[in-house]
């Protein structure tokens, strides 16, 4: 059989396109209700750093958790402990969202993963500005309260000023992108 030579030249035109086309940043996946709650813990998570506020933030925290950044935190007082001045906003201001959630086959458990940025507000500071990726692993209580049981940030690069943390920012959706 005999393929016409236009069919031979239409997957490379396909493969040219495709390769001088922009890229396309991907949204974010449809969630399900129940990935749009642990979203919505998240989102309550960094809130209470927002708000300084260390009994909200102690409550998103499993009693036996494990924090990473340093020397891990272990334990729900320990990271209460480790991560007081951070919730207080003296020295560093913390900030986060949730780009995307998935559960796993066990549906007590979920994963939550988004861009963070740090501001050292410290006159010294050699950046004033870090920003990374966050993944927060949450277990769902008895109780059906979703807390956090590992955390840590990772890639943390400075940003050149608050614009640049701005754009970075703007990836994760202003909300859960429901399937």
């Amino acid at each position: 059989m005999r393929v016409p030579a236009s069919m031979l030249v239409l997957p490379l035109l396909l493969s040219a396109a495709a390769v001088a086309a922009p890229p396309v940043a991907p949204g974010p996946a449809p969630m399900s209700a129940e990935e749009c709650a642990v979203w919505a813990r998240e989102l309550s998570f960094a809130q209470s750093v927002e708000n300084h506020d260390a009994k909200a933030f102690a409550e998103h925290v499993h009693p036996g958790a494990v924090f990473l950044g340093g020397a891990p935190l272990r334990g729900r007082e320990a990271v209460a402990k480790g991560w007081a001045e951070i919730v207080a906003g003296t020295g560093v201001k913390l900030h986060w969202h949730p780009r995307e959630v998935a559960i796993g086959s066990d549906p007590r458990l979920a994963v939550s993963r988004g861009p963070y940025w740090m501001e050292d507000t410290s006159p010294q500071a050699k950046h004033r500005y870090l920003v990374g990726t966050f993944s927060s692993f949450w277990v769902k209580g008895d109780d059906g309260v979703w807390r956090v049981m590992f955390d840590a940030g990772s890639g943390a690069q400075p940003a050149a000023d608050r614009v640049a943390v701005e754009r970075i920012m703007a990836t994760a959706p202003a909300t859960c992108p429901r399937a």
